[in-house]
């Protein structure tokens, strides 16, 4: 039988431990209800003027409000996106400091085979915010209208079509390159430094097609500058409603727009998470925001943390998949 003093002890020993459970719980909680007591930054990896961009100072202004704290967007471009992401992967998990990525994460490690921090150990996800289809558009001189005329073209005359993306390894091009798997299409891949000087190429006749971003080719498909052949997305873009998305076409699955997340530091605790995406919901639900957003060709697509996660580690297994098959190598 147990001594008295062996029982006590046990008894000391258990309440000490629930006690602590408790005290977790309780602080953990704790910080989700006072967040954030101090201004907030969002790291943006990227230049000024780009979706990632757009939606930080959207979303930054709106919470400002709502905290009563200053949400200060701080643009660290360079590496593709690696400067900054690494700079939070590296912050205190508190929720101070955040990343507004995009899924050129994703094509990065794709294509480089590692990026200086581990996507899915060093940061934690939010929220998916927002999706900007991606296009293909063609030069009016080409006879093609569609997919399937496209394909057609290229087995008529193998080997002389090309097609300019916004970079080696961008979402653009891993498009592309997953619709020629998927088809047979033939087109060399010319690489450009961002979307615009590939639209302006293919204005100006310099090559045939382009995957770029949806919203930036809506004034030339309107004007008749442009044609588009397709969205890469499973819904039809609201800014060009007449557009047949690929899947439409036959090709399917096919889901690769640009997508947009919020993410903090690894471990971030999960009632500051939890705080953090209540707040960005309410944000996102304001119509003038939507609106907003929509104009600057981001069709607003809420995911909640582990829904993000699952989309970071399936586009890691596709683009890892694209990359090999279609060889596509750093610059």
């Amino acid at each position: 039988m147990p001594s008295l003093k062996s029982t006590v002890c046990k008894a000391i020993t258990g309440i000490a431990a629930l006690a602590s459970v408790f005290f977790t719980v309780d602080h953990a909680s704790a910080q989700g209800d006072t967040y954030p007591t101090r201004a907030v930054r969002i790291v943006v990896p990227y230049a000024t003027g780009g979706g990632s961009d757009i939606l930080a100072r959207q979303i930054g202004a709106s919470l400002q409000t709502i905290w009563g704290q200053g949400v200060v967007v701080d643009n660290k471009a360079g590496a593709a996106g690696n400067i900054g992401s690494l700079e939070v992967a590296r912050a205190p998990a508190d929720g101070y400091t955040l990343v507004l990525q995009n899924n050129t994460m994703i094509t990065n490690l794709a294509v480089n085979g590692k990026l200086p921090y581990d996507a899915e150990k060093d940061l934690t996800p939010i929220m998916l915010l927002g999706v900007t289809p991606l296009a293909l558009v063609a030069h009016p001189s080409l006879q093609v209208n569609n997919i399937k005329e496209l394909l057609a073209l290229s087995k008529a005359k193998p080997d002389t079509l090309a097609y300019g993306s916004c970079g080696i390894g961008s979402p653009h091009h891993f498009a592309m390159e997953l619709l020629k798997e998927k088809t047979g299409i033939t087109a060399a891949h010319a690489g450009y430094k961002g979307c615009s000087p590939a639209v302006t190429d293919v204005l100006g006749g310099q090559i045939p097609l382009a995957v770029v971003s949806a919203n930036l080719v809506v004034p030339h498909v309107k004007s008749g500058k442009l044609k588009v052949l397709g969205v890469t997305t499973p819904r039809r873009y609201s800014l060009l409603p007449d557009t047949p998305t690929f899947e439409e076409q036959g090709y399917k699955p096919f889901d690769l727009g640009n997508w947009f997340a919020l993410m903090g530091p690894g471990n971030l605790p999960p009632a500051v998470v939890k705080k953090i995406a209540t707040d960005v919901e309410k944000v996102l639900a304001d119509p003038a925001v939507q609106n907003n957003l929509t104009l600057a060709g981001v069709e607003i697509t809420k995911g909640s943390a582990p829904e993000l996660a699952k989309l970071i580690q399936a586009d890691t297994v596709k683009f890892k998949q694209v990359a090999k098959s279609a060889n596509i190598k750093p610059e």
